[in-house]
């Protein structure tokens, strides 16, 4: 894991920012999601993904208790996608997502999703888009951290609007 730790942080170039916003626009009220891929350290690619909460909540509200205003959940085509760019020269580096009406926060369910026994589940980025019925508000970076054997995912870069890189 200490390969993607250590790895050079993703530029995201404010088309593809923008790309990412339009895509949770339009699928606002429920939250979208998407996989950013490219040459190692320049992501150049979106894709667009749909997000399969809704489909698992009507099968399994119980096990499934949110819908997807509230959560996102990658279809299995995607994550085999994933998986199989993490071989190619052009892997996903970051997957995207969006807040409905609540910030860009990593939120605890979003760490329940992103870690397995503690560890990333998939060594990449999370990008989470604040978005509400106005439109776009910005967005957040997140990579996992560990010390002392212990890790999070902390905030490394935040974008306005525009998709342009805050200064932080």
């Amino acid at each position: 894991m200490s390969k993607f730790v250590n790895r050079e942080l993703p530029q995201l170039a404010p088309a593809l920012l923008r790309q990412c916003f339009a895509h949770a626009r339009a699928e606002f009220p429920k939250e979208a999601c998407g996989l950013l891929s490219g040459p190692i350290g320049q992501p150049s690619s979106l894709r667009v993904c749909e997000n399969d909460q809704d489909r698992l909540h009507a099968h399994d509200p119980l096990e499934f208790p949110s819908d997807g205003r509230t959560a996102f959940r990658l279809r299995f085509g995607d994550v085999c996608w994933l998986l199989e760019s993490l071989r190619s020269q052009e892997p996903v580096q970051v997957v995207f997502h969006s807040h409905i009406d609540v910030g860009a926060d990593f939120s605890a369910d979003d760490r329940r999703a992103a870690l397995s026994d503690g560890q990333p589940t998939y060594p990449v980025d999370h990008l989470i888009v604040d978005v509400c019925a106005s439109g776009v508000r910005g967005a957040k970076l997140f990579r996992f951290s560990s010390s002392a054997g212990a890790g999070d995912f902390k905030l490394v870069a935040e974008y306005d609007a525009e998709g342009l890189r805050a200064a932080r």
